[in-house]
């Protein structure tokens, strides 16, 4: 009855979200709650539900903190004026052409996602982007698609994340790991490129292409609203990319707490381009809303977590997806693990799936003639589906950047979603990394 109750939960929240009747918020917080009290009262477990929720909101705050100073840190240099001039570069290099804008959008997706971190991803390709597809009139939808997806296929990297899980669970050699992952993450960049070129088809029969002047172009570039110029510090261009560039090659080193990071960078941001007390206020008043509104989502997240984790409905659901596999089929497990990981790592967080099922999965593996590295393989394929999940925290960032409605969001990235999955298992077979049999 617990593996019932997780399913239902899991099921009528993604109802409520998809047809739009309560926000992520919301949802997050409310539904695990009901849940937690029908099973309570039905008996099915005996615990104290906010304790658990606090456990979880435990697990989640420093994320909270971190995305929360995060966005106020790029929205901060977004008021200066850092991104301008890449934004208007490719204005500029789009010349009035959906078709380009949607090619860039991928490559300067996967080229930030080098970094490996998702939240900076979203930011700086929003900040870029989001003003280009205003002017042009393109689908936010698009943008928020082709973002996530794009870094999706570069979040492989070993530093990226789930990949490190499966190394460390596995006790896998990187470097064979790797060598492995190159082929995957070329593939499906390449795919990503044939999805935006054909994106950019679409919004080309829908809008045309606009054949800028120069002096239209120049319009276009030049900021002319006075509240906008009021807040621009184009004189300390260089000051903050060299904050911004310091921020995040401390990111990637690991050596300081992302949170505390972005929390200096903030405080240094507001010192540096706006030396008055008025000023510095004003600026937290204007962009608190949007960062806070992140945060809060991920805290919630937190009370979900929590509740499905001490409840046991996580394990639950461990238990279920290992157990529906016959042992007749054993010989397609490195398969079987690739398909399980979809909804695995999309349902579950990465933390639970892959050091609580994995484990399971990859034991049982073994016994068919499958190795770790294999499995390891296969249990990252499902990755193509995982930044979609409502448990993912930089997805709000996404979201609330390019003003797109999470349902419709992942409804449209799904069906591309499926194309990447389908390179994964092509590329896994041609290449060895995941056999079709034992």
């Amino acid at each position: 009855m617990i593996t019932f109750m997780a399913y239902a939960l899991i099921v009528v929240f993604m109802i409520l979200i998809m047809a739009k009747k309560m926000s992520p918020f919301a949802a997050l917080t409310i539904i695990p709650i009901i849940f937690g009290v029908i099973g309570q009262i039905l008996g099915f477990w005996t615990l104290d539900l906010g304790v658990a929720a606090l456990e979880g909101v435990k697990t989640t705050s420093t994320t909270a903190v971190m995305l929360l100073f995060a966005v106020l840190f790029f929205t901060l240099m977004i008021d200066t004026g850092l991104f301008d001039p890449l934004s208007n570069a490719m204005i500029r290099f789009a010349k009035g052409d959906p078709l380009k804008v949607m090619m860039a959008t991928v490559i300067l997706s996967a080229g930030v996602s080098l970094n490996g971190d998702g939240t900076t991803t979203m930011i700086i390709v929003c900040s870029a982007f989001v003003p280009i597809y205003r002017k042009l009139r393109l689908r936010m939808l698009d943008l928020a698609v082709l973002t996530i997806l794009s870094h999706s296929v570069l979040n492989l990297l070993p530093w990226g994340g789930p990949t490190a899980r499966v190394i460390t669970v596995l006790d896998l050699d990187e470097s064979q790991v790797m060598r492995g992952l190159v082929p995957m993450i070329i593939a499906a960049t390449v795919y990503m490129l044939v999805v935006a070129y054909i994106m950019g088809k679409q919004e080309r029969k829908r809008l045309g292409i606009i054949e800028f002047t120069p002096e239209e172009l120049n319009e276009l570039t030049t900021i002319t609203d006075p509240a906008l110029m009021a807040i621009r510090c184009p004189k300390k261009i260089w000051i903050n990319f060299i904050l911004t560039a310091v921020i995040i090659i401390l990111l990637i080193w690991g050596i300081i707490p992302s949170a505390i990071l972005f929390i200096a960078g903030t405080a240094l941001g507001l010192v540096i381009n706006y030396p008055s007390i008025a000023d510095q206020r004003s600026r937290m008043e204007a962009n608190l809303p949007d960062a806070g509104q992140v945060a809060m989502v991920v805290i919630a997240a937190g009370i979900f977590m929590g509740i499905l984790e001490g409840t046991g409905m996580n394990a639950a659901i461990a238990t279920s997806m290992t157990s529906i596999i016959p042992a007749s089929l054993g010989k397609y497990w490195g398969l079987i693990v690739a398909i399980l990981s979809a909804p695995g790592t999309f349902f579950l967080s990465n933390d639970a799936f892959y050091y609580g099922v994995l484990p399971v999965l990859a034991e049982s593996g073994a016994s068919y003639g499958f190795t770790p590295l294999q499995l390891g393989f296969a249990s990252l394929m499902g990755q193509a589906f995982h930044l979609l999940s409502p448990l993912v925290p930089f997805i709000y960032v996404l979201l609330r950047l390019t003003d797109v409605d999470m349902g419709q969001w992942q409804k449209k990235s799904v069906l591309w979603a499926i194309g990447i999955f389908i390179i994964y298992v092509i590329i896994g077979i041609v290449f060895g990394l995941v056999p079709l049999t034992a």
